[in-house]
C-alpha cells in the first residue's frame, strides 16, 4: 500500500541523452550518471535518446518530442553540443511547456557558438585569447588567411571549429607552415575556423550554480587539470589519453579568486542558467577564459563530481537543486 502511494507521487524526470554533436557517447555517459544518482522511491525516471540524426526515442522507440515529454514533471538535459546547446531542444521544451534545468535557448546557443560567446566576453571586459575567425565566404585561400593570421598572432596556434565542445576538432599548429592544413580541413569538416593564440600556463576548470548554499552564483573550488607530458589539452572523449581533475588544486587563493570572479561574469554575460562552467589557462598574466559550457558533463571523466565531493556534496544534491530550480 505505502509502496504504491510513493510511487504515485514520485516526480517524473526526462532525462535527455544522446545528440547529434561529436560527444554523443559523453552525453549517453552523462545520462546515464544522472538517472543512476536520483533514487528511484522519489523519482521516476525517462530514458529519452536523441539520436545522431535529432530523431527522438522513448523506450527504444521511434517518438515525437510531444510524446516524448508527456507526463514529464521535469528535463534534465544531458546533451553536450549539437541539438542539445545550439537552442533547439531548448526550444521545442519552451514550446511543449516542460519545465528544464539548463540555460535558455538564447544563453546555449550563444555559448556554444565560439565567435559569437567571443563578443560578448570581450564586450564584458573579460581575458580571452586572441583570435581570428574565418569561414568559405572569406575571399582569400588558407595561405593567405595564415598571413593574416601571423601578422598579429605569433604561433603555436590552436584551431578550431566554432560550435563544438570538449575539444572535438580541435588542430595545433605549431609553426605557420602548418596553419594552411589545419585551416582547411576545419573550413572543410565545418565551414567556418577559430584561430587562437596558443597559451602557455596551467589549465583549470571551475563550475557555476545558481542559488546554492545561499549564495546566488556559487563557484565551487577550481580544478586543475593535470596533463600527461606531450599532451596540449585535455580531450574528455579519448580513451587513451586522459587528465586528471585536481580538486582541490594548489593555485594560490588570489588566482582562485580570480577565476571564481571571471566564471560569475561570464555566466551572466552569457545570459547562462542554473549552471555552467568555465576552462581556463592560468597564465602569467593570470587566469585567461577559453571558453564556457552551458551544459557541462556529468560523466565520471568529467570535473564536477570531483567538485561536488571536496565540498561535501554530492550528483544527487546537485540534480536534486537543479530540478528544484527548473521546477520553480
Amino acid at each position: 500500500m505505502h509502496d504504491t502511494i510513493a510511487r504515485m507521487i514520485r516526480t517524473s524526470v526526462g532525462v535527455l541523452r544522446g545528440g547529434t554533436s561529436g560527444e554523443y557517447e559523453l552525453s549517453i555517459k552523462s545520462g546515464a550518471a544522472i538517472m543512476n544518482a536520483l533514487p528511484e522511491e522519489k523519482y521516476e525516471m525517462r530514458d529519452i535518446l536523441i539520436d545522431r540524426n535529432g530523431l527522438w526515442h522513448l523506450r527504444g522507440t521511434p517518438a515525437t518530442p510531444a510524446r516524448a515529454l508527456s507526463q514529464v514533471d521535469v528535463v534534465l538535459n544531458a546533451l553536450h553540443g549539437g541539438v542539445g546547446e545550439d537552442g533547439t531542444v531548448q526550444r521545442i521544451l519552451d514550446r511543449v511547456g516542460v519545465p528544464y534545468a539548463g540555460s535558455r535557448a538564447l544563453g546555449a546557443g550563444l555559448s556554444l557558438n565560439k565567435i559569437r560567446a567571443r563578443a560578448v566576453l570581450d564586450r564584458a571586459k573579460i581575458l580571452i585569447p586572441r583570435g581570428i575567425a574565418f569561414s568559405l565566404n572569406n575571399n582569400m585561400n588558407t595561405s593567405d588567411m595564415a598571413k593574416v593570421v601571423f601578422s598579429t598572432i605569433g604561433p603555436p596556434y590552436v584551431v578550431k571549429p566554432p560550435a563544438e565542445g570538449s575539444s572535438q576538432g580541435i588542430r595545433i599548429a605549431n609553426t605557420v607552415i602548418e596553419l594552411p592544413d589545419a585551416l582547411g580541413d576545419t573550413l572543410d569538416q565545418y565551414g567556418s575556423a577559430l584561430v587562437e593564440e596558443y597559451l602557455i600556463g596551467a589549465h583549470a576548470t571551475v563550475a557555476v550554480l545558481e542559488h546554492f548554499r545561499q549564495e546566488p552564483l556559487y563557484v565551487f573550488p577550481p580544478a586543475h587539470i593535470d596533463l600527461p607530458k606531450r599532451v596540449l589539452y585535455f580531450d574528455p572523449r579519448s580513451e587513451t589519453v586522459s587528465g586528471r581533475h585536481i580538486v582541490p588544486s594548489r593555485f594560490p587563493q588570489d588566482i582562485k579568486m580570480q577565476i571564481a570572479e571571471i566564471a560569475r561574469r561570464a555566466h551572466e554575460a552569457l545570459h547562462l542558467a542554473h549552471y555552467s562552467d568555465a576552462d581556463f589557462v592560468v597564465t602569467r598574466r593570470g587566469p585567461v577564459l577559453l571558453e564556457v559550457n552551458a551544459l557541462p558533463g556529468l560523466h565520471d571523466r568529467s570535473a564536477i563530481p570531483h567538485m561536488l565531493e571536496v565540498v561535501g556534496s554530492s550528483l544527487r544534491e546537485f540534480l536534486e537543486h537543479l530540478i528544484h530550480l527548473a521546477r520553480k
